[in-house]
């Protein structure tokens, strides 16, 4: 859905417009605020808000109902989007340091949404990899010399006496 920018006077109509929803003229005549605008004036608001796709109409008899089709939440986001964009460079980063500097927003509106919970595990050991190749030519093994038992030499002796 692509959303027009509206002048500051359509944007007070769709004020009261996003707080009705649906609505006839006469509603609207009745909930303005003092000073009420003239009739033909808010009849002009709404058709130049139709045009622009803010609201839709519904002929029933001889007037028109008026339905809002984009909702509040929509166009506060296309207004930061523009806002952003042309203002702060698309970073987020500077919009925060903007509202920072001009105290309209503190740490302490912050903290629920950047509360980190930080969950400490204990690291896995990792043993080191073996070079067995390279220890062997580092740190040649002397060669032992094996003992062998009495009992193992008499049956070496005993095998070569029988070939």
């Amino acid at each position: 859905m692509k959303i027009n920018h509206l002048t500051a006077a359509e944007e007070n109509f769709m004020k009261l417009f996003w707080k009705m929803e649906s609505f006839y003229l006469k509603d609207v005549m009745e909930q303005h605020p003092e000073p009420k605008p003239h009739q033909n004036t808010v009849s002009t608001y709404l058709k130049i808000l139709v045009e622009k796709g803010y609201l839709s109409t519904v002929k029933e008899g001889r007037i028109f109902k008026y339905t809002v089709i984009v909702p509040f939440e929509e166009y506060k986001k296309f207004l930061l989007k523009e806002l952003s964009h042309n203002f702060f460079n698309d970073s987020g980063k500077e919009i925060l340091e903007f509202l920072f500097n001009e105290k309209l927003i503190s740490q302490n509106d912050l903290k629920g949404y950047f509360d980190l919970k930080i969950e400490i595990k204990p690291a896995k050991i990792i043993e080191e990899p073996k070079f067995e190749v390279a220890e062997e030519i580092l740190n040649p093994k002397k060669e032992k010399k094996v003992k062998i038992s009495k009992d193992k030499e008499k049956d070496k002796k005993k095998k070569k006496k029988k070939q």
